[in-house]
């Protein structure tokens, strides 16, 4: 997925996702924050700064890169970790938010 704002792009990838239960996927993105939000539910942030993991995440969770060129990983996928992947840029200097979206789901083969 990729949003444009102004002269700010953020380019996400894959859109789309599906993967097997305990498969290790990765989601790519040229920005440094990542969110997850399930079905229903409301945003969490996972991973900021690139590559700092927020308190209570589970360590499956991981964030490595520059924060212009960010890889998020999930090893070991679970049930739980269903659901749209944003990651998010604030762009200086004129505050502009950017964010576009990865959507996971698990497969059954």
């Amino acid at each position: 997925d990729t949003e444009s704002g102004g002269q700010y792009v953020i380019t996400q990838t894959p859109a789309v996702k599906a993967v097997l239960l305990g498969q290790t996927v990765s989601l790519n993105c040229k920005t440094s924050t990542w969110y997850q939000q399930k079905p229903g539910g409301t945003h969490k942030l996972l991973v900021y700064c690139a590559t700092t993991l927020l308190s209570g995440i589970p360590s499956r969770f991981s964030g490595r890169g520059t924060p212009s060129d960010f890889t998020l990983t999930i090893s070991g996928v679970q049930a739980e970790d269903a659901g749209d992947y944003y990651c998010q840029s604030l762009h200086y200097p004129n505050s502009v938010w950017s964010c576009t979206k990865t959507s996971l789901s698990q497969t059954a083969h």
